[in-house]
């Protein structure tokens, strides 16, 4: 689903114009997105949360050429499913 699939969504099923759900929508998303450049944390119950991972630096190799060069340290988002989410998902999978 993308983001204007969502918005559309929003605006059929809660009654609103779609111009209106588009703002909610960008709006969330960007409340999201300032908190996780904060370094802050998200936690949506029954869904999951979203952190920072901390990468240190390291040697690493260009796999084109074998040469060996520095990775610079790295923070990068992380999406963890919470155990409702999972299980709805895992129950909607054949077996």
């Amino acid at each position: 689903m993308t983001k204007s699939e969502l918005s559309i969504k929003l605006a059929a099923e809660r009654g609103i114009t779609e111009k209106v759900a588009e703002q909610v929508v960008g709006e969330v998303f960007g409340a999201m997105t300032e908190t996780l450049i904060a370094d802050g944390r998200i936690e949506i119950r029954g869904f999951g949360s979203f952190i920072n991972r901390r990468y240190e630096a390291r040697a690493g190799r260009n796999p084109k050429t074998g040469e060996s060069i520095k990775v610079k340290s790295k923070l990068t988002p992380f999406f963890k499913t919470g155990l409702e989410l999972k299980a709805r998902v895992l129950a909607g999978v054949p077996e």
